[in-house]
């Protein structure tokens, strides 16, 4: 059986929150090599490997011990969705761990009323939706829109912004950001 060590630098990396410069600059080992190693174009000699994992850190024995978990499926059921939300807002995210996923996508449900609170929402990546159902006011800087079934937003998430559900009826959208900072 052979051992990808691209694969297992890249999971390892990532469960660490470094990014690929993070690492590098961190061991001395340009940002190319480790981009190189973990893409499976080269394979690093076993000092070179232990460098990049002193980084981490993560020992030789631990990172060859490790068995990657296998590939998530596309597809999930209504009950497979996480419920990362709570009170009279619900946000119901696509897989379990982002981790080394560049999308969230989230199926929304705001209660009548529902508010993302007054303090507007920063982060970095950008992010869109589309109203399945009711209505919902959105903010953007100073910029304030109603938008109802069909309607849809996408907009730079650095820039200040909120949400409330607006009316009688339960608000439902379906929205993405990149990366996963949600």
């Amino acid at each position: 059986m052979e051992i990808d060590v691209g694969q297992r630098l890249r999971i390892v990396r990532s469960r660490a929150k470094l990014s690929q410069r993070q690492l590098a600059a961190r061991t001395g080992v340009t940002n190319s090599t480790i981009s190189l190693i973990e893409s499976g174009r080269t394979n690093p000699s076993v000092g070179a490997l232990k460098r990049i994992l002193d980084g981490i850190p993560i020992g030789l024995s631990e990172f060859f011990a490790l068995e990657p978990a296998p590939a998530p499926s596309p597809f999930y059921a209504a009950e497979d969705l996480v419920e990362i939300g709570k009170g009279s807002i619900s946000f119901r995210q696509i897989g379990q761990d982002m981790t080394g996923f560049a999308l969230q996508i989230l199926k929304e449900r705001y209660a009548p009323g529902a508010d993302t609170g007054r303090v507007p929402l920063v982060h970095d990546g950008e992010e869109g939706g589309v109203i399945i159902a009711g209505r919902l006011e959105v903010t953007v800087d100073d910029e304030r829109r109603i938008l109802g079934p069909g309607d849809a937003y996408y907009f730079s998430s650095r820039r200040p912004h909120r949400f409330r559900a607006v009316g009688p009826d339960p608000c439902e959208v379906i929205s993405a950001c990149t990366p996963p900072t949600f």
